[in-house]
């Protein structure tokens, strides 16, 4: 060790093994070495070490044809028991019945700071296609399921915005539309748990030429009454993020 280098110590090897596994944040399933020591920020050595450690506890896994590397079956056995206390695992038969209804992608999401934060999604079994799929996070004041969640938090409601959250309570939904090669349109309406608070919101997206006004119209109610038949699984704070200050 040099007289510049900082000395190692126990956390610092566990930080940085946290800092790996949060690189596969996002919608890339797979990542190789240098992939994933650029996104982390560390020389490949160090990655590979915490890598291999990292395989060998089953948090990740590397592919033996392509030696890429994924989010291994032992992390998804470790998060069980937040889906269950979410109330993710009760809720998850109604999200896929309506997903497989609508044949649209619905996502949940659950506010964490200044964002929404999409906890799950339940694909369709047709129909399915990457325009459905959301930001891992949306910035509140400007996506549909930060509009839905703003909306029925009056305490977050910040001045010059009354008027937008009161149509959004009139209408029973909030709708975004987002740029891109295919504009799309999004969106979401209130989950309330069993205390009366808002809990998170149900999204789905799709190409606006497909997402049009007659389609909005017919998958509105399905979403609201999914809403209402999986709020009793929730309660305020159980995600462990919320609400930042205001």
């Amino acid at each position: 060790m040099t007289a510049t280098e900082p000395p190692r110590s126990g956390a610092q090897a566990v930080d940085r093994a946290v800092h790996v596994l949060n690189c596969f944040q996002g919608s890339d399933p797979e990542l190789s070495l240098s992939e994933l020591a650029q996104r982390a920020g560390l020389p490949v050595s160090t990655t590979f070490r915490l890598a291999q450690a990292l395989v060998r506890g089953r948090l990740l896994e590397q592919d033996p044809t392509t030696d890429r590397y994924r989010i291994g079956h032992g992390l998804a056995c470790l998060a069980r028991p937040a889906l269950s206390r979410l109330g993710l695992d009760a809720a998850a038969p109604h999200l896929y019945a309506l997903a497989a209804g609508i044949k649209i992608t619905v996502s949940l999401s659950v506010p964490d700071a200044e964002e929404a934060l999409t906890v799950f999604q339940a694909r369709p079994p047709v129909y399915f296609c990457h325009n459905q799929i959301p930001q891992e996070r949306r910035p509140l004041h400007t996506s549909a399921v930060g509009h839905a969640l703003l909306a029925h938090t009056p305490a977050r409601a910040d001045a010059g915005t009354g008027e937008l959250f009161d149509a959004v309570r009139r209408r029973g939904f909030a709708v975004e539309e987002i740029d891109s090669e295919e504009p799309i349109r999004a969106i979401a309406v209130p989950v309330l748990g069993p205390d009366k608070q808002v809990w998170g919101a149900l999204g789905v997206q799709a190409r606006s030429v497909r997402l049009d006004r007659d389609l909005v119209r017919a998958v509105v109610p399905a979403m609201h009454q999914i809403a209402v038949r999986i709020g009793p699984y929730f309660h305020a704070g159980a995600a462990g993020t919320g609400f930042g200050a205001p």
